[in-house]
């Protein structure tokens, strides 16, 4: 299952890197999507929706919630 969530402050690659450096480090093995033009995240895999934000906003982005 997979959940879409908006994430706004990512501009560039390295911002995409940087989220999907995040939500990695909370679950390893979770398939995350990152859309930069729709400021969206895809995460596969990790389910906690308070993990994915403290997790997005610890690496200076703003969780602003499910798509």
């Amino acid at each position: 299952m997979s959940n879409t969530y908006i994430v706004d402050g990512m501009t560039c690659s390295h911002c995409a890197q940087a989220v999907t450096n995040a939500l990695k480090s909370v679950k390893e093995d979770a398939e995350i999507n990152v859309d930069l033009a729709a400021k969206k995240v895809t995460v596969s895999g990790l389910d906690d929706e308070a993990k994915i934000k403290d997790a997005i906003e610890e690496a200076g982005f703003d969780f602003m919630g499910a798509a």
